[in-house]
């Protein structure tokens, strides 16, 4: 398959994006013994290279396929040279005690909040989405906290579904960029997304209350953790992320 240019962050294809591909052939493998969909419980990437406009090629395999969990491996390259290698745990509900302790932020809905555009030579994936910050932070407005907080949803209002999460987990700019005033690149080394099971029923409303934080900094790296609400606060999913921090505002291609 190749990727659109239009879903190129900063020197190359957006990695919440590329993430949701590999979920996709991570999904697509899993035989299934009922026939009927397994939701996916969470998905790992690690992004070796980054991906450009060549063709991109899933090779996904079932590790393991049990009654009610099972795990897939995938591989992505381009070239004949691996992208990225990425690992996904499914798994069937069932009756269990519940319990939270990451209620949604109490923040305006979509609808009083105004709307935010990325540059697009930093981010031209953004094009694809409605980007509605919740608080004053801004990327690249130097503030004194690595936070970011805003509603999203796709630009064609598509429900959202696991792998429509996993392209908003990465959506925001990094945290850091909310205390810089001038950007720098922040690449994603590694990226894992856990689903809760709010998710199982099927797509959500479009909107979704995203927030990720950088939690430390340090050496040229970077933790950040990102939680993503939906419009009637239930919590649907946990990001993690791995990042580099480089030296220099580096030069974008969006080419």
């Amino acid at each position: 398959m190749l990727i659109d240019r239009s879903w190129t962050s900063w020197s190359g294809a957006h990695g919440g994006y590329v993430a949701a591909l590999a979920l996709a052939a991570l999904h697509d493998c899993l035989p299934g013994r009922t026939g009927h969909p397994v939701p996916v419980r969470t998905v790992g990437a690690h992004f070796l290279a980054p991906v450009d406009q060549q063709p991109l090629r899933f090779a996904a395999r079932v590790l393991r396929e049990g009654r009610r969990t099972s795990m897939s491996a995938v591989t992505a390259s381009q070239g004949g040279a691996p992208v990225l290698t990425g690992s996904a745990v499914f798994g069937r509900g069932g009756s269990g005690p519940a319990y939270t302790d990451l209620p949604a932020p109490a923040v305006p809905p979509p609808g009083d909040c105004p709307p935010f555009a990325l540059p697009a030579d930093l981010a031209l994936f953004a094009s694809h989405l409605e980007i509605r910050p919740a608080t004053d932070a801004r990327p690249l407005g130097g503030g004194e906290r690595a936070e970011l907080l805003a509603w999203i949803r796709f630009a064609d209002r598509r429900p959202l579904d696991a792998r429509s999460l996993v392209v908003l987990a990465d959506a925001l700019p990094p945290a850091l960029f909310a205390l810089w005033t001038v950007p720098r690149p922040v690449p994603t080394a590694e990226l894992t997304v856990h689903f809760t099971d709010a998710v199982d029923a099927g797509p959500t409303s479009d909107w979704a209350l995203v927030r990720i934080r950088t939690e430390h900094a340090g050496g040229g790296w970077a933790i950040e953790n990102s939680a993503l609400w939906s419009t009637d606060g239930r919590l649907l999913a946990l990001a993690r992320q791995a990042r580099a921090v480089r030296e220099g505002s580096g030069t974008p291609r969006v080419e």
